[in-house]
């Protein structure tokens, strides 16, 4: 019985000496990142974040996943809350966050919020119906638009754009909101007349639009968008090229922001830096995940479209690379 006895202690010892030396068991450290529409580029680049990152937690004891969200806006107040460790969030978006302003003002600045880098850019894509005739931003006035769900990155971008015109919401025929899963269909069934999108190229929802309707892609541009390029810095004019999508062969001139993945500094720095780490150690492959990161540059990522500071995690790697 004595040597029974001994022998399952010292049996249980070594279990627990074995489980308290492996670190992916003791340090396990979930991160969760926000993205957006399940059709959209956002959620591309949360899934390729967490498939890189995962590919390491033996090494490091991190678990990544990226659900589907209400997109920029959405990401940001839920990394605020504490409910998203990260998210990718447009460049405009961050600066307001960021400063406090517009839609953040009743919440104040996030001075907490930090950039891990940049990614692909973003044009404002507006999609029409073809038989709608609209061939303009302006000629959406009077139309049946949707103007993107409330905290979407769309809908901020189209609000600044609607006040550069002098609209409201009943400038439109209708105005709805859907979401970017959602508009495509309404589209292709008659219920609106025009969509529009922030979003990187080639894109699954546009490409939905113009495959199950004959459809447009729209010029933004004139005076007044020129006025908003000038006045906010983290805007750029930016051309869509003819080809990507069906019965759209010619290059359509808008203007655009750039994705961002962001996080706080609630978010350890070795988290950061193994994420940054697992991104750009794994850079070919990371760009073959989509066709709009194929055009991605190291030296851009972590300099254009960055209007808050860089996260210290990030900082950490970026100077062993020799890149700051």
């Amino acid at each position: 019985m004595k040597r029974t006895s001994l022998a399952m202690l010292f049996s249980a010892a070594v279990g627990f000496a074995s489980l308290a030396s492996t670190p992916a068991v003791a340090q396990q450290n979930f991160v969760t990142i926000g993205t957006g529409g399940q059709t959209g580029v956002y959620y591309v680049v949360g899934q390729s974040v967490c498939r890189l990152l995962n590919r390491g937690s033996s090494d490091h004891g991190i678990r990544c996943n990226a659900p589907s969200s209400g997109g920029s806006v959405a990401n940001v107040n839920a990394i605020r809350g504490g409910e998203m460790d990260m998210g990718v969030v447009q460049s405009d978006i961050q600066y307001k966050a960021y400063q406090g302003v517009e839609n953040f003002a009743e919440a104040g600045p996030f001075a907490e919020m930090r950039a891990l880098f940049a990614l692909h850019g973003e044009p404002l894509t507006v999609v029409a119906r073809r038989d709608a005739n609209i061939t303009d931003i302006r000629d959406l006035k009077g139309k049946r638009v949707n103007i993107g769900n409330p905290g979407s990155g769309q809908r901020d971008t189209m609000d600044v754009v609607m006040a550069a015109l002098g609209w409201t919401r009943n400038d439109f025929a209708m105005a709805s909101e859907l979401s970017a899963a959602e508009q495509a269909a309404a589209l292709g069934d008659n219920n609106v007349d025009a969509m529009v999108y922030v979003a990187g190229h080639p894109n699954g929802s546009i490409q939905e639009a113009t495959t199950t309707v004959d459809a447009v892609l729209v010029s933004v541009a004139g005076e007044e968008i020129d006025n908003l390029i000038e006045e906010r810095p983290f805007y750029a004019r930016a051309t869509i090229p003819g080809g990507l999508y069906r019965g759209n062969d010619q290059d359509v001139q808008t203007f655009g922001v750039r994705a961002t993945l962001v996080a706080s500094t609630a978010v350890s720095d070795e988290t950061v830096y193994q994420t940054v780490k697992a991104v750009f150690e794994n850079f070919d492959r990371f760009k073959r995940l989509h066709p709009a990161f194929s055009d991605l540059r190291e030296e851009q990522m972590i300099s254009e479209g960055l209007s808050v500071p860089l996260h210290d995690g990030a900082i950490r790697y970026y100077k062993e690379r020799g890149w700051l």
